[in-house]
């Protein structure tokens, strides 16, 4: 299991997708996780993955932990955690079953994850001790130093929890709500278009909320048939004229049944020798 940390978000910051969070599960029980999954998923798919393994719940505490705002970057950058507490947990040898994802898209509600632990451990006859762990906010992205200065924070106030917890819990960590946008480049301005068909309003009602309609006739709002559309029209009807004289007069041609035959008689002699 030494290799799965490396495999999961913990290892490695991705920076390709800055309107993504992490998502984290691990517990001091063996999990049911899946052999292979992708670090890129949806919501909805880390939410189905996470259902999956703790619907057999497998501790007697779930720590649910809301950190809003947060990015794979503010877990571990490079060889470097930011969150300490979070990490050394993890590294642990009491952990024994990992699952993580480094790129969510999409927001995912530990609320629902709650209910459904709640759940899954009723059907079993148990009851499910919650610890819920609200984060502060982090800063945007581009507030870097007060930014890790609260992720710091967090990250004790969260170690403090954990010191807390007996050896037999699960600890789930999302992004909620996630709050980032989706990347779009500097040297791209945004477009504002706006899509009109036919001049339905004039200029001189948008301002004052009075809305005047154009009610011209059909064929006289709107251009039905180009010159292009009058040319190709023309030319088809040169084409097919043309065709069709052509098709008669291959089957006006009238030749006798005998006209291939081979004369065999003595007139057909006579013009042999």
């Amino acid at each position: 299991m030494k290799l799965s940390i490396a495999t999961t978000l913990l290892a490695t910051a991705v920076h390709a997708f800055s309107d993504s969070s992490p998502f984290v599960l691990f517990s001091t029980s063996k999990l049911n996780t899946p052999e292979k999954y992708d670090q890129l998923q949806t919501s909805n798919q880390v939410t189905a993955s996470a259902k999956d393994i703790l619907s057999s719940c497998p501790t007697r505490d779930y720590v649910i932990v809301s950190q809003p705002n947060v990015h794979a970057a503010d877990i571990r950058d490079g060889s470097h955690c930011k969150m300490r507490s979070l990490c050394d947990t993890i590294a642990s040898k009491d952990i024994k079953g990992r699952f993580s994802v480094a790129e969510v898209v999409g927001d995912l509600s530990t609320h629902s994850l709650e209910d459904y632990v709640k759940e899954a451990c009723a059907a079993k006859g148990k009851v499910a001790g919650i610890v819920k762990v609200d984060l502060t906010h982090l800063p945007s992205l581009e507030h870097k130093d007060k930014r890790e200065q609260t992720l710091a924070s967090n990250d004790d106030q969260l170690g403090l929890t954990l010191d807390t917890l007996e050896g037999d819990y699960t600890l789930v960590m999302a992004s909620d709500p996630n709050e980032f946008k989706a990347y779009q480049p500097d040297f791209m301005e945004p477009v504002h278009m706006d899509l009109k068909r036919g001049d339905f309003s004039s200029q001189e009602g948008k301002g004052n909320g009075n809305t005047t309609y154009d009610n011209r006739p059909l064929f006289v709002k709107y251009q039905f048939f180009t010159p292009g559309i009058f040319v190709a029209i023309i030319a088809l009807i040169v084409i097919l004229s043309i065709l069709g004289v052509g098709l008669r007069a291959l089957g006006s041609l009238e030749v006798s049944y005998g006209a291939f035959d081979k004369e065999m008689g003595p007139a057909a002699q006579k013009k042999q020798q």
